[in-house]
């Protein structure tokens, strides 16, 4: 119990509206219809990633369709290359680094300032997602860059091998992703609309609701619910990681995660809830539920549209330098 409550009064707590430990809780009509939107999410989530994930695809197709892509499959470079044949990964390397430090002195403050209990929120899952997918791309891009150095060396024009011997240049065949470059991708457009959601929640609907309570928001609380979609834009703006729309699932199914986190914690303690939406008792309670659902969609939408006006304008503009997957 002490988990929950070591936070000090920068965290919010509501009151507790009714005991959750009870059958009457759980056995009515409101759970029915949250449990029903949250499994026919999750039911559909996972049909989409065993349809279209590119895990195994890339080598049981690799002679088939080869003037086509599946929309799953992946580069080992697409982790650590930019978007741009002028702009060095070194750079990238360097970004990410930058944040990754950053995201975590914020997270080891906010323990140190409110307790453990900071991961009872769907905001510090985020954030930390967020955080190991810097530390993630940390090391992919460090791995990149001294890949590059070490088959390349001096002997590259633009990408593109040298044979010193023939004088001609051999483009060099792109490797697939391993298991950890889709983990990694995963986790990209998983926190692409976690950062949105997260963010578009506090700031507008809780901080008003909250600022009608006397409440304060402090510095902590404000770069939580905001570098995190800073940091993970800027990233986006230089790497060159594709982003099709099926990985909608892994964010779904990470939300989803959460909500059964909270119901399994409210089924063995009598606790407050961290999002007044999420509480059962409530006769609305279905109602908030569907309306963060479908909050889904114009949240990753919102990250894809970026990602896809991105790419038309390096295309545009830098057409022959540019680097992605149409």
């Amino acid at each position: 119990m002490s988990f929950f409550t070591e936070s000090s009064s920068h965290t919010w707590q509501p009151t507790i509206t009714s005991d959750s430990t009870t059958l009457s809780y759980w056995l009515n009509w409101r759970f029915f219809f949250c449990a029903l939107w949250i499994l026919a999410s999750m039911a559909l989530a996972s049909f989409l990633i065993f349809k279209y994930e590119g895990f195994n695809k890339s080598r049981s197709n690799s002679g088939e369709n080869q003037g086509e892509e599946e929309a799953g499959l992946l580069y080992e470079d697409e982790a650590w290359n930019t978007c741009l044949k002028g702009i060095d990964p070194s750079w990238l390397l360097i970004y990410r680094i930058i944040c990754f430090v950053v995201l975590l002195a914020l997270i080891i403050a906010s323990v140190a300032a409110d307790g453990a209990g900071i991961f009872y929120f769907y905001t510090q899952w985020t954030f930390t997602l967020v955080t190991i997918y810097f530390g993630f791309g940390s090391y992919f891009s460090l791995y990149g860059c001294s890949l590059k150095q070490n088959k390349y060396g001096s002997s590259t024009v633009n990408g593109t091998s040298l044979d010193p011997e023939l004088g001609t240049y051999i483009v060099d065949a792109r490797k697939t992703a391993g298991l950890w470059g889709y983990i990694f991708q995963i986790i990209f457009q998983t926190c692409a609309g976690a950062v949105v959601l997260t963010d578009s929640v506090f700031w507008f609907i809780l901080y008003p609701f909250l600022m009608s309570k006397d409440y304060s928001v402090d510095f902590l609380i404000f770069c939580m619910h905001s570098i995190n979609a800073l940091f993970l834009l800027g990233d986006t703006s230089l790497n060159c990681m594709r982003f099709p729309m099926f990985r909608f699932a892994y964010f779904v199914l990470w939300t989803s995660t959460f909500v059964i986190f909270q119901w399994i914690i409210h089924v063995c303690v009598s606790l407050w809830w961290p999002y007044p939406f999420l509480d059962l008792s409530s006769s609305y309670a279905p109602l908030w539920y569907l309306a963060v659902a479908l909050m889904h969609f114009p949240c990753y939408g919102v990250f894809a549209l970026i990602v896809r006006m991105k790419h038309l304008w390096l295309s545009k503009s830098f057409p022959g330098s540019s680097r992605f997957v149409r």
